[in-house]
């Protein structure tokens, strides 16, 4: 399996419902076709540089996950029909790029200090 890093772009002018249902689609595609979400990040609505299919505001998510490349394939048809994505970009992560981001995902957090009274 290999990383891939993903981004949509969602139509802005849906409600938070909407937009939260709409990514739980994605994720349960993903999921459907046997891949891992490692991480969904979203980074809300933000103005686009152009204009896009007559939108001029969009709601950013990061997606990143481990699956096949035939799961790529039917992600990309399925953002194709669906019509509350505006726009999308799927990267495959090189191995140095997926090691780093292992490394940072295995490595905890510090632990907090604790203040002993006296």
């Amino acid at each position: 399996m290999n990383i891939y890093e993903n981004i949509v772009i969602i139509n802005a002018s849906l409600t938070d419902e909407e937009t939260e249902s709409a990514i739980t689609r994605i994720k349960d595609l993903i999921s459907g076709y046997g891949g891992q979400i490692l991480k969904v990040d979203m980074w809300g609505k933000k103005k686009l540089a152009y204009e896009i299919k007559k939108q001029k505001k969009g709601v950013y998510v990061l997606f990143l996950y481990k699956t096949t490349s035939s799961t790529i394939k039917k992600l990309e048809d399925f953002y194709r029909v669906f019509d509350v994505v505006i726009k999308y970009m799927i990267v495959k992560l090189s191995t140095k790029q997926a090691q780093e981001l292992e490394k940072i995902e295995v490595v905890p957090e510090p632990a907090e200090q604790k203040i002993k009274p006296e």
